[in-house]
């Protein structure tokens, strides 16, 4: 748990406490146009940076005197029970933190025994991350491309993989214009690509790149027909990520989804739009319990989950801090990144009077007056 600074010959050794520590770390070992990827928002950056704010604004009702001298943070997600309800959200490009990448990414939340979403966009394979943590339950984060095959093949891999839901990325019809990468040009190193498409684009040198696939393989002319496709290709459970309104939580019960993750990609693609947290309970109040809902975006400390569960998210899950794991230490950075938010989740409940996951509600949240 512990960084080392060499001074005068000693080493000084630092304490890995919360979260921050481990993004410090990061910013510090990093090379500049990796940190710039991994923290990048959209445009001003105001939506990436409110997320975390939003969560500050939030205040708690804690209880008292209600024996907390047992607690049990378990929950369940699409059925299948987890040690505790923050997962890991699907992020590009692990091996750009640590040289095993995902493989260490999947073998630390399979430690943890909580949920894993696989991107698209990773430097390991499925079938790699699979083969590393053979017991680790994950779903699997899914974009749709002009060339539907490409998108059909990568689903039944997954499938017969035995990845058990897919999460179908919404939010980008277009990339956001993330202004530091534009500046740094940012480029996979040669040595890494997107081993899920290995071979699978001829990259010739005058086709632009995005993001270590060629520019315009994302179908921007997606709509809520291909939410009808996808389940006409698959029997896995379809999970819809980057939901923002009550409007398209509506229509995402309508057309047969079993979840959805409210997210506005780490406010990566439309700045100006809510942070995740303020966004959540309209969603929440629309859907009445007829589908689960996650979010991701802005956790940072064990109150935060508190505070997102407790306006109705079944599930948080964390995005850059994983990363930041994985930058300090591998699979060992990741385990103690999710211990830390699983210590500070359990004492924040029981400051709050709550034994369990199920006595998490609203009457916790403290509306302010306006």
């Amino acid at each position: 748990m512990n960084i080392c600074h060499r001074e005068g010959g000693q080493c000084a050794e630092m304490a890995m406490v919360c979260l921050t520590d481990f993004e410090e770390y990061a910013k510090e070992h990093l090379s500049k146009a990796t940190w710039d990827y991994y923290a990048a928002g959209a445009d001003e950056c105001c939506t990436r940076d409110d997320n975390i704010l939003a969560f500050k604004r939030i205040r708690l009702r804690p209880r008292i005197l209600r024996d907390v001298s047992v607690s049990d943070t378990r929950t369940t997600v699409q059925g299948t029970e987890i040690s505790f309800p923050v997962g890991i959200a699907p992020t590009a490009f692990h091996c750009l933190a640590w040289h095993e990448g995902e493989v260490a990414t999947a073998r630390a939340t399979e430690a943890l025994n909580t949920c894993y979403i696989t991107s698209t966009y990773s430097t390991c394979s499925v079938e790699e991350i699979v083969a590393a943590a053979p017991n680790g339950y994950r779903w699997f984060q899914l974009y749709v491309y002009r060339d539907r095959k490409l998108s059909e093949q990568i689903v039944h891999r997954v499938e017969g993989l035995g990845y058990k839901a897919l999460v179908l990325t919404v939010d980008v019809p277009y990339t956001g214009k993330r202004r530091n990468d534009i500046r740094n040009q940012f480029k996979l190193p040669p040595h890494l690509k997107v081993k899920n498409f290995d071979g699978v684009f001829q990259q010739e040198a005058s086709v632009p790149e995005d993001y270590g696939i060629p520019a315009n393989t994302l179908d921007p002319s997606i709509s809520w027909k291909d939410v009808y496709w996808l389940q006409s290709i698959t029997r896995l459970p379809i999970i819809i990520k980057g939901i923002l309104t009550k409007e398209d939580a509506e229509l995402a019960v309508e057309h047969g989804v079993q979840g959805i993750i409210v997210s506005n990609h780490g406010g990566r693609q439309l700045d100006g739009g809510p942070a995740s947290i303020d966004a959540l309970s309209e969603i929440v109040d629309t859907v009445q319990g007829r589908i689960e809902i996650y979010l991701d975006g802005g956790i940072r400390t064990g109150s935060d989950v508190l505070k997102a569960l407790a306006l109705g998210a079944k599930c948080v899950f964390i995005g850059r801090p994983a990363v930041w794991g994985l930058a300090y230490k591998g699979e060992e950075g990741l385990r103690e990144v999710l211990q830390i938010l699983n210590d500070e989740f359990r004492l924040s409940m029981a400051l709050s009077g709550c034994r369990n996951v199920a006595e998490i509600n609203r009457n916790l949240i403290q509306f302010s007056k306006l």
